[in-house]
């Protein structure tokens, strides 16, 4: 079979660690009879022993030709689809998701996700390790912004270990890591719009404090209840995000 040679506007880096997807798929632990789907296959390094362990595995792949090479593995469906126009909804419940993201529209594909996150079991993924810092980052950190709210309002986010760029090929110009969202099983109900609108106006301007941006916005939506805002967004806890999402969603 011919080599595949990455392509770059698919963002391909092909995990080859041997060690390195021991420990992912350890992480995983997948069982007998999973459901799961993989985003991004690609050469099938980490399909092959998670689909041993599983039984059957559903992989969502772009890259036409890579798709073709899927098929011919028994024990795999093939969705041939853009990841960010799958209904995760057509899964069955519990699906564990997992993947090596392209890094060029990793936010994009957590972002479509974050909709289907009650359907979900679980999510293990691989990217650049900058993006899980903030995925990850608590109030006060610098890396603590817009993500680390909206994720952090529906899943438990834990950043598991780094990946280098030797553990790839080509290598990736950037030092990778693995993360793990479980969702909450209760989590806030809100309207997810208002939290998006709220969190993207308190961290547009992250050094100003709260009173010149979401002070103001606040002010718009004739919004009269209590919340501190003299203080900056990296400041604020999740916990008070979402609370004051709730109340303006009520109101």
């Amino acid at each position: 079979m011919a080599e595949h040679q990455a392509r770059k506007r698919f963002g391909q880096h092909f995990l080859t660690d041997t060690a390195v997807i021991d420990a992912i798929v350890r992480a995983i632990a997948p069982k007998a009879g999973e459901p799961m789907v993989e985003i991004g296959p690609g050469l099938a390094a980490m399909t092959q022993p998670l689909v041993e362990r599983l039984g059957h595995l559903t992989v969502i792949e772009l890259d036409r030709d890579l798709a073709a090479r899927l098929r011919q593995h028994p024990h795999l469906t093939v969705v041939e689809s853009d990841v960010l126009k799958v209904d995760f909804a057509q899964f069955p419940a519990g699906v564990r998701v997992v993947g090596n993201l392209p890094y060029n529209i990793s936010s994009p594909i957590l972002f479509h996700l974050l909709p289907f996150a009650h359907h979900v079991g679980d999510q293990h993924f691989m990217l650049q390790k900058e993006v899980i810092d903030r995925m990850a980052a608590e109030p006060g950190h610098k890396d603590y912004g817009r993500l680390s709210v909206m994720l952090q309002w529906r899943y438990d986010v834990e950043a598991l270990f780094d990946v280098p760029p030797e553990a790839f090929d080509p290598p990736p110009r950037v030092m990778s890591a693995i993360v793990r969202m479980t969702p909450w099983k209760r989590p806030a109900v809100l309207d997810p719009k208002v939290l998006e609108e709220l969190v993207a106006v308190a961290f547009s301007q992250r050094r100003k404090l709260l009173r010149h941006t979401l002070g103001r916005w606040l002010t718009e939506q004739d919004y009269s209840g209590d919340f501190d805002v003299q203080r900056r967004a990296e400041e604020v806890p999740v916990a008070e995000f979402v609370a004051l999402a709730q109340a303006l969603s009520a109101h």
